[in-house]
């Protein structure tokens, strides 16, 4: 029998975390009573940094006597940040991540545990369809699967960052101490046996989504340039063909110069090219300088989070027990 450990990062979730632990309690006691996970699993809620009651909602959970171990971060550090101390900070044999918006099918666990007592260190929750989802959420998050799956990045289409981890994965896991984490391109670089567990999404249960556009174009930026060279080979690309445009115009001008009176004086052929290839370095500059960005970063070497608080029921077996714990990249 194992010890589950679910992870949950939680930023400004106070609307929907009284009914996430509801579930996930009562979840942990059906497993236990099933005989399918140990008595002792735990729920980790690690609070982001967040601004409303959710740090005060976690420690009600311990103060009540479930089986909770809060985590709070010192600072908001983003989801992926937040999941990593979660994981990081887990006892158990194997983990579970798991976002708070109960959109993930939590069902899917009992299936999970299924595929790890087969012989499997990871085991990713995919999304069997995106109903929930609007029609532009839908598009551009396959759309951004597409992308780096075409750039070279190896990912799982259609999964997020619902996955169990076994106790073995989770310390492969901690070998990899880039800052700019994309979780779901650096877990299939584990490489142990994996497997998938299809499930329906479902709609938010209460609250705003913590990923807007923004956050989303971020995200991806960090998956591209994080796994992948391709745009700048890309750059070496357009470099060529804009030199061998270049050329060509050249030889046509000069013919039309040399060999024809069809010469039309005008500005457009002067300024046309200058802000084309003005353009084409601007956009040379930024991808170069977004790649110079991140070896900046993981140059610096700074930690990826700080733990100010450990909060669990007297008694609780915890991994670290240090009032703040420093986890460097």
């Amino acid at each position: 029998m194992v010890t589950l450990s679910v992870v949950v990062p939680c930023f400004n979730e106070q609307e929907v975390l009284p009914e996430t632990a509801k579930r996930l309690v009562s979840l942990l006691r059906a497993l236990e009573k099933g005989g399918k996970a140990a008595f002792d699993s735990r729920i980790y809620f690690v609070d982001d940094g967040s601004h409303d009651r959710t740090w005060q909602l976690i420690e009600d959970f311990v103060a009540q006597g479930l089986p909770v171990v809060g985590v709070k971060l010192s600072r908001n550090r983003g989801h992926q940040n937040a999941l990593m101390a979660g994981l990081f900070s887990a006892a158990g044999d194997v983990v579970v991540s798991v976002d708070a918006d109960l959109q993930d099918d939590l069902g899917a666990i009992e299936q999970m545990l299924e595929k790890h007592r087969e012989g499997v260190d990871v085991v990713y929750g995919v999304r069997r369809k995106r109903d929930s989802d609007t029609f532009f959420k839908r598009f551009t998050a396959e759309s951004f699967y597409k992308l780096i799956a075409w750039m070279g990045a190896q990912t799982v289409f259609n999964h997020a960052d619902y996955r169990l981890l076994s106790r073995r994965a989770v310390e492969a896991l901690k070998e990899f101490r880039e800052v700019n984490l994309f979780l779901r391109g650096v877990v299939p670089l584990i490489g142990f046996p994996s497997a998938v567990v299809e499930y329906d999404r479902k709609a938010r249960f209460a609250g705003e989504s913590k990923y807007p556009l923004r956050r989303m174009l971020g995200l991806c930026i960090d998956a591209i340039t994080s796994f992948s060279v391709y745009p700048l080979r890309l750059i070496t690309l357009m470099g060529f063909l804009v030199s061998a445009g270049s050329m060509g115009v050249t030889g046509w001008a000069l013919w039309i110069a040399l060999l024809s009176d069809r010469v039309v004086p005008g500005w457009a052929s002067t300024v046309l090219p200058i802000y084309f290839l003005g353009g084409v370095q601007l956009l040379a500059l930024g991808v170069i300088g977004e790649y110079v960005g991140k070896i900046y970063m993981e140059a610096k070497a700074r930690p990826r989070f700080l733990i100010e608080r450990i909060t669990q029921a007297q008694g609780l077996a915890q991994r670290a027990t240090a009032p703040a714990i420093l986890e460097r990249a």
